[in-house]
């Protein structure tokens, strides 16, 4: 790997030979965090659009892409850009509606196949079935399962309202692997009360379970929710950038070499962001990041002892 880490552009290139690019959707699903099966109040950091502030809403027609807001790229061609089925739980719906979904989504021409953002909690025998019927149905599609870990810790998954043990994510990606399905763990950091051991003991975990990518999420204080009552209470501080930059960057040596590296900071919508003010810059937190892994000789996986395969 020339690149200090496997980046997802990296790695599309590798795998497809050209770029791929998300197009989030909004399928108009619920959450059981919200829909009181779990809770009201969904996750302590997630606001009401419900990590989907930029999906466009989705009913299963064949996309313009002149009408999809915020995207990167709008002449990359067929068969470039991956549906992300990202606004809540995108498997908490009647199945024949997520057939439908689905099947719209690996039909479509500009497809290359589908991720699907969910709770591990919210995936029944039926949801892996339907999985197993449309890999076998789209072979010239991929479908990637995207879950909401964020900590592998206990007392910190009870404080932001997860709503699952972490032996539930642990199962649900041993039966994806089974499918041949690809999974995308979503970790969190700077969540109140973890230390940087207690990140990289997540991180551990992902390379325990042998995930297939990662999304390093820095913590957001969003205006409306929970999280931002308690930030403005003064209950906990969010991360400076320095120190994000460092933790960001151990977790990249702490990683398998083999885990694609799909988001190593993150977008808040700017109207909701209240904090930390520093994360608007992203490329420069980028290039923060691309330096300390140059000038400290970091390299995905360098710390990674247990873990790798034989």
């Amino acid at each position: 790997m020339s690149e200090r880490y496997l980046s997802f552009p990296v790695w599309c290139r590798e795998q497809f030979g050209k770029r791929l690019y998300r197009i989030p959707l909004d399928a108009g699903m619920t959450c059981p965090n919200r829909d009181g099966t779990l809770g009201t109040k969904g996750c302590i950091f997630c606001d009401a659009g419900g990590s989907g502030d930029f999906a466009v809403h989705y009913e299963g027609q064949q996309l313009q892409l002149d009408e999809v807001p915020y995207l990167s790229c709008r002449d990359a061609g067929e068969r470039s850009y991956i549906f992300y089925f990202q606004a809540y739980t995108n498997t908490y719906a009647p199945i024949e509606r997520l057939r439908f979904l689905y099947s719209a989504a690996l039909q479509d021409p500009l497809s290359a196949g589908i991720s699907i953002a969910t709770r591990p909690d919210c995936m029944s025998s039926e949801v892996y079935r339907l999985l197993a019927e449309l890999k076998k149905a789209f072979p010239d599609r991929f479908i990637w399962v995207e879950l909401g870990l964020q900590t592998m810790h206990a007392q910190t998954a009870e404080y932001i309202r997860r709503g699952y043990p972490t032996s539930v994510f642990d199962d649900c990606v041993s039966k994806l692997h089974a499918l041949g399905i690809d999974v995308i763990a979503h970790v969190i950091l700077g969540l109140p009360g973890e230390s940087d051991e207690m990140v990289y003991q997540t991180i551990d975990h992902l390379n325990a379970v042998k995930i297939d990518g990662a999304k390093l999420q820095l913590l957001h204080v969003l205006a409306g929710t929970d999280l931002a009552k308690e930030y403005q209470s003064g209950a906990f501080e969010v991360l400076c950038e320095e120190h994000y930059v460092k933790l960001v960057s151990g977790c990249i040596a702490r990683l398998r070499k083999e885990t694609v590296i799909h988001r190593l900071t993150g977008d808040g919508p700017g109207n909701l962001l209240i904090a930390p003010q520093w994360s608007r810059h992203k490329k420069r937190v980028l290039n923060e990041i691309r330096h300390v892994l140059k000038t400290e000789d970091i390299r995905q996986g360098c710390l990674c002892y247990d873990f790798h395969d034989d």
